[in-house]
């Protein structure tokens, strides 16, 4: 089980790892020119993808965002996007010559691209040329300035499962993590989330990534959790790594699911042996409108003949919203203003809004693992008039 645990940490480690210099100059407050369309042309957009990095799955995951964006171009109407790819290649330097190279050419806004250093690298590149950025990362530590994140953030789901849970009374929440950068990013996250909805923070608790050091720091863990009178434990553990260990170690050292709630940053739907495990019975997880995904995942295979990555919505979402603004045929639809329009974007995993400071806030549903199964306890909702962020 823990011989995949490096593999299935690999990409998250390479979306969140970045420095402090790059961290201080993506977030340093700018006053770039405004960019301007002309709306009786096409609008140039620059699809920065990751193909010559030499990574089979980037050049298949670089191919589906090509294939995603393409396929919402052909579903805008009355307005026309002339998108032009470029190959961000295996490190920052090559994206920011790539972004570089997209602006001089007359692209009015940059899609992708997807790493995070590659994304600050880009957004650095044109900050000063009115040309904003929808990267496709999910690291909020690049956003601001002129870019904005695309991905799901573990700030949107923390706060989406915080404010439920203390809302049904499981308001006393601890966190639970991994002492790896993913598990460090979802803790501070989910604190704040905590604070935010009017929960009580019921203490910190870490373990090593390692099946013995989850063995010998469950105790504790279930210790401190019961002296702290934690009622519900909300976990950074993903189900292709620690979260099998985590949950069945825990109720074994007397964390009863059936008193305290776990609740889980990751996706645990992804594979059918979680459901089973005894710690996430009652437990709640956050999913996107799987509706609305399964249209978009339908449509693509009919398409493209078949299922598309599940970052390949993100250039989706980024052509919607694009031709969404350019549709009202204002000359600054592309301004950081309009992008943030507060009513946000129908995307391919439901509503999706970006942030003044480049995050975004996407529309969630609540789900509860009852009778291993999967069973939708709050809905995500359709709009952001009333919404439960």
């Amino acid at each position: 089980m823990f011989a995949l645990l490096s593999t299935a940490r690999k990409a998250i480690l390479s979306i969140f790892s970045l420095g402090l210099i790059a961290w201080l100059a993506s977030c340093t407050p700018t006053t770039g020119p405004t960019p301007m369309i002309n709306t009786s042309a096409p609008v140039q957009v620059a699809l920065l993808v990751p193909i010559g990095t030499g990574d089979a799955t980037d050049a298949f995951l670089a191919q589906n965002l090509e294939n995603a964006a393409r396929m919402a171009i052909a579903d805008l109407q009355g307005v026309a996007i002339d998108l032009r790819v470029y190959d961000t290649g295996a490190d920052a330097t090559q994206a920011a010559a790539a972004a570089t190279r997209a602006a001089d050419e007359g692209a009015k806004i940059i899609l992708g691209p997807l790493y995070a250093e590659a994304a600050n690298a880009a957004g650095i590149a044109v900050r000063n040329r009115g040309v904003n950025v929808l990267a496709f990362s999910n690291n909020t530590s690049i956003a601001g300035g002129n870019v904005f994140v695309l991905g799901a953030t573990f700030e949107n789901t923390a706060k989406r499962l915080a404010a439920y849970a203390a809302s049904t009374g499981f308001d006393r929440i601890m966190v639970v993590h991994g002492d790896d950068v993913p598990g460090a990013v979802g803790r501070d996250a989910i604190v704040q989330a905590v604070v935010k909805s009017g929960a009580t923070l019921a203490g910190v608790e870490s373990y090593p990534l390692s099946q013995q050091g989850i063995l010998e720091a469950s105790s504790l863990i279930a210790e401190n959790a019961t002296a702290n009178g934690a009622n519900a434990l909300f976990l950074t553990a993903s189900v292709n790594a620690d979260l099998p260990i985590v949950a069945t170690m825990l109720p074994e050292h007397g964390i009863n699911p059936a008193t305290v709630r776990y609740i889980g940053l990751t996706r645990w739907d992804i594979t059918p042996q979680a459901l089973t495990l005894p710690g996430l019975q009652g437990g709640i997880f956050a999913m996107p409108d799987t509706s609305v995904s399964a249209q978009f995942e339908s449509r693509y295979a009919a398409a493209f003949g078949g299922l598309p990555h599940p970052l390949a919505g993100l250039a989706y979402d980024g052509i919607a919203a694009i031709g969404a603004l350019v549709a009202a045929g204002k000359s600054n639809a592309l301004s950081a203003a309009a992008l943030t329009q507060s009513q946000g974007f129908q995307g391919t995993a439901g509503i999706f809004r970006l942030l003044p400071d480049g995050t975004n806030e996407r529309g969630l549903a609540v789900a509860q693992i009852q009778n291993n199964q999967v069973v939708i306890v709050d809905p995500a909702p359709r709009s952001f008039a009333r919404t439960p962020f």
